[in-house]
């Protein structure tokens, strides 16, 4: 499968998309992640996911909101709303609140009109991108354009994310991927670690020998000190 490179990297929670014709691909690091608690990333509404860099109780609530409004609207319709219709959503609820909420969001899905990104800024104001890079920047130092495979597309958001990984104390753990095509949802959680643990050699201390030596004892210097007076004070409590 060709997948024409529509990619977004995004550290602190870190995401990486490549978007094309016929699918897209997410990831994310998982250091603020607590299982389906704060989850690095959010399915908004079926095919459509949203990572999130900033604070992450902003980021998870926020989609949280989102995709239950976007499920009374599917109700309401009787159909699966479109990303544009999340991305509008989205960005009118962080416009409200004037950068308060600190949420800066990826939104990535497919629907009738095929793949769309979208980078969310806190303050409410979003573009429509072939490629975009939130949060962490080293990560698009590793994104380029042109026509990639599913596993080549794979291959460079792994390596975009473990790049903000590598160069921000925000962004660690593991490396989690999203495949979205037409009518599939993969999550690849873990994919990879990006920096294992390494196995510490642990040794006790030194054992003393059982015989104990004397040491000689050298005298360097003999030094008399005068005799110290301490005046004896009166007790005022005697009677």
């Amino acid at each position: 499968m060709n997948i024409n490179s529509l990619v977004t990297a995004l550290v602190d929670i870190l995401a990486g998309n490549i978007c094309g014709i016929d699918g897209l691909v997410l990831g994310a690091d998982t250091r603020a992640t607590e299982g389906m608690i704060v989850a690095p990333l959010c399915r908004v509404l079926c095919p459509s996911c949203c990572c999130g860099a900033g604070t992450a109780a902003d980021t998870a609530m926020t989609t949280q909101i989102i995709s239950s409004n976007l499920e009374l609207h599917s109700l309401s319709t009787g159909r699966l709303p479109r990303v544009a219709t999340a991305n509008h959503m989205l960005k009118q609820m962080l416009f409200r609140y004037q950068g308060h909420i600190g949420a800066a969001l990826v939104l990535g899905g497919m629907d009738c009109n095929g793949p769309h990104l979208y980078s969310i800024y806190p303050h409410g104001s979003t573009d429509k991108l072939p490629y975009v890079t939130m949060g962490e920047s080293a990560a698009a130092s590793v994104f380029s354009d042109g026509y990639l495979t599913e596993e080549d597309a794979k291959r460079l958001v792994r390596d975009a994310i473990a790049a903000g990984i590598f160069n921000d104390l925000g962004s660690g753990s593991n490396i989690d991927l999203c495949v979205i095509t037409n009518g599939r949802v993969d999550y690849l959680r873990p994919h990879d670690m990006a920096n294992k643990k390494g196995c510490g050699h642990f040794q006790t201390t030194a054992r003393f020998e059982s015989a104990v030596t004397s040491k000689p004892l050298h005298v360097l210097r003999v030094r008399s000190l005068p005799n110290l007076y301490l005046p004896m004070t009166e007790n005022i409590f005697s009677p």
